[in-house]
């Protein structure tokens, strides 16, 4: 029960800080990355209001957006301005060239009617699929910003279903007041169809899949929750200062884009959403990240690449990105890279970084065939507090599932082998972490790797993780703990399981 310390040569004394500027963060980098692109958008503005926007939040303003974004393209491009005010809308797609521009005050709330947003050919969790129209939506669209102090909100509860482990129970019991349970009574649902089809989504899926049409999935569609924003192939992107709220499904999700800033930017959702993460960046490249904050209900700053061999096809890494001065308060993970992360990742960097409260701090997940590479990932000024469980975790086993083969022993009886490493194989390796400093988490570290490809490579120095348990070491080929403090109250420090090698402590 005594604390135990893994090399502590000295005390300890950066933190880590949520201050800086943009112009900062190409300083000192790991990698070589030029600074990224902004949009250039022409300096013309018009308001909202010269297309009949009407901010009473009762008035539709989707013709109103879309009135405004055509007369803009005609022009060229320009800002659109979105005065103080409570503006009713379905969805808004940007079109090149142009800023959408909230004043502060101004609150874009997009409607709750499910029927307002139709199938469109997207992705969703890293392949491609009909989904319905995200309420913030651009196609290979090329210089656009949504910028200013205003409010989106996805209105995302007339979408989502709600686990009754997630609330209290007055919660629960207003809750309860609309929508529909489901068999079991511990999940509600905005409506009796939408519960419906997911106690039978494997049927509708198979109907829908096997007749391969729009009109088929046009059955499923309230179930199809958008991203609140899908920017998809686009270039020369700037998110700033604006809040992103109450998404149906992941929040922001920006896919094969290039030359992305997001800054200044609050990214929320209720802690219980399902699939309600924050900031999803999928196969992008060239991507600063500063100044943001997430609370969130799944994971907050994730990195994605596609989904098993449709993103190993893709083949598009996310790569060159900066994460710099954010904060992290709910949320399953702080940083997170996986589970669908097929088409690699690399040259990434987490800088100056808070996590508070999360479910873990940094987590790195997958599993057996998703394969794609992991690599060159460097972590640094990393704090956190209050980690409900793991510090620090690499999960191959994501979901708690890696099937193995299954094959005939002598006697008959089937035998399960560990698999030849492939192209559905996951790797992570070369990845780096200096000055994380957790206050308290149920676990430090988790290292779960795989035994036909371990996870390679792993530097951690300088950092004093304090947690209930300590360390616990599964198939890893290289792991450096250099002037690294762990303060565990139970069990070993450094619990190692399976196929630890070349594990050095200094």
């Amino acid at each position: 029960m005594a604390t135990a310390a893994i090399c502590c040569a000295a005390s300890l004394t950066a933190t880590a800080q949520t201050t800086g500027s943009t112009k900062d963060i190409y300083t000192n980098l790991p990698f070589a990355m030029k600074a990224v692109a902004e949009p250039q958008i022409p300096n013309y503005s018009v308001s909202l209001t010269d297309f009949g926007g009407v901010a009473d939040g009762t008035t539709m303003n989707t013709q109103a957006f879309s009135k405004a974004i055509a007369h803009l393209t005609e022009r060229g491009g320009g800002r659109l301005i979105v005065p103080r005010g409570v503006w009713l809308t379905g969805p808004i797609e940007l079109k090149s060239k142009i800023n959408l521009h909230l004043e502060d005050g101004a609150l874009v709330l997009f409607s709750g009617n499910r029927a307002d947003y139709p199938l469109v050919d997207s992705y969703f969790e890293g392949v491609r699929s009909y989904r319905c129209m995200s309420p913030l939506t651009a196609n290979n669209a090329e210089d656009i910003a949504i910028t200013g102090r205003g409010v989106f909100n996805g209105n995302g509860q007339n979408w989502r279903p709600v686990k009754r482990s997630k609330m209290t129970a007055g919660q629960w019991k207003t809750l309860c007041k609309s929508g529909a349970l489901n068999k079991k009574g511990d999940v509600w649902y905005p409506t009796e169809q939408i519960r419906d089809i997911d106690a039978a989504k494997g049927e509708y899926y198979k109907r829908a899949t096997s007749a391969g049409t729009k009109e088929a999935w046009q059955e499923l569609h309230d179930y199809l929750r958008p991203a609140l924003l899908s920017f998809i192939g686009c270039k020369r992107v700037l998110l700033e200062d604006a809040t992103f709220e109450n998404s149906p499904a992941w929040n922001v999700h920006p896919l094969m884009c290039e030359e992305l800033t997001v800054r200044n930017v609050t990214i929320r959702n209720p802690w219980y959403s399902q699939n309600g993460d924050g900031l999803d960046l999928e196969s992008c490249r060239n991507v600063a990240v500063t100044g943001c904050s997430f609370d969130v209900g799944d994971d907050a700053m994730c990195i994605k690449s596609g989904r098993d061999e449709e993103g190993r096809k893709r083949g598009m890494p996310t790569e060159n990105v900066i994460i710099s001065n954010c904060r992290v308060y709910h949320g399953h993970g702080g940083f997170v890279i996986g589970s669908e992360m097929s088409g690699g990742a690399r040259n990434i960097l987490v800088d100056n970084c808070l996590f508070i409260g999360t479910d873990t701090g940094l987590r790195f997940k997958s599993t057996r065939g998703r394969g794609g590479v992991v690599e060159d990932i460097f972590i640094r000024n990393v704090g956190m507090t209050d980690i409900p469980g793991d510090a620090i975790t690499f999960d191959l086993y994501y979901g708690g599932k890696a099937p193995l083969e299954a094959t005939t022993g002598p006697d008959g009886k089937p035998v399960q082998q560990i698999p030849a490493v492939d192209e559905t194989t996951p790797s992570f390796r070369n990845i780096t972490m200096d000055n994380v400093m957790c206050n308290w988490a149920k676990r430090a570290i988790h290292l779960n790797g795989l035994p036909e490809m371990p996870i390679k490579g792993i530097k951690i120095s300088n950092s004093i993780l304090s947690a209930e348990q300590g360390a616990m070491l599964n198939y890893i080929d290289g792991l450096t703990l250099d002037n690294v403090k762990i303060n565990n109250k139970t069990g070993e420090t450094l619990d190692k399981r399976n196929g630890v090698t070349n594990l050095s402590i200094k």
